[in-house]
């Protein structure tokens, strides 16, 4: 399992990794603005910025913006000491609720936001993706690229899960089968699976995920 799998994130709150790869936001990469939470200057920064991005003045649907957004909550928060503290620096219009969820958003593992970043998952839906527990977000996020998940959808099925329906019965409800996925191969390697999964009596998806666990574990 990958070491980043969980909440936790292995670079400093307000970092911009993923705002700042041009491979996921081209140009705009050289924009991606860093918050320091020990730093006043910056923490100061961060509040305005919470407060035009609360407010409606900056990001709209510009997910690249958003983030930006919930990395600056997070870094306020980080910087005062709590949310309450962080709403009141951010200043009028700016609410606790507001910022506890958007902070969360950038406490999402960075897989997960590559795909917020790249507009594959809205950050909408990213707000409901962080609402469920920490080892439950990847099969939420996955389905929803899977699935085509609507934001309504995510919404329902993390509620689902916060009322302790377990997540792989939550997505079934929905007419979606985890870890359902739809690849496309070069033809030899198409054959040659089709080939030894029926000389061994396994379905396609059973030789490819003991080739990806075997492969993981390299």
């Amino acid at each position: 399992m990958s070491e980043e799998y969980g909440s936790d994130r292995e670079t400093p709150v307000g970092t911009p990794v993923v705002r700042a790869d041009p491979e996921i936001t081209g140009d705009r990469a050289e924009e991606a603005v860093d918050f320091d939470p020990d730093d006043p200057d910056s923490v100061a920064e961060a509040a305005e910025i919470v407060h035009d991005f609360a407010t409606g003045a900056v990001g709209g649907n510009d997910h690249v913006l958003m983030l930006r957004g919930a990395a600056a909550c997070a870094a306020l928060v980080r910087g005062r000491g709590s949310y309450k503290e962080a709403a009141e620096a951010a200043g009028d219009g700016v609410s606790v609720s507001f910022i506890r969820k958007w902070a969360r958003v950038h406490d999402l593992p960075q897989s997960i936001r590559r795909h917020v970043a790249r507009g594959h998952i809205a950050p909408t839906a990213a707000k409901h993706i962080a609402r469920v527990p920490a080892e439950d977000r990847y099969l939420l996020a996955w389905a929803s690229l899977d699935a085509g998940l609507t934001v309504r959808d995510i919404r329902s099925i993390a509620s689902a899960i916060n009322d302790g329906v377990d997540t792989e019965t939550a997505l079934r409800e929905h007419g979606i089968t985890p870890g359902e996925v739809t690849v496309t191969l070069p033809v030899e390697q198409y054959i040659e699976l089709r080939h030894r999964a029926s000389m061994d009596n396994e379905t396609p998806g059973s030789v490819v995920g003991d080739a990806l666990a075997a492969y993981f574990d390299e």
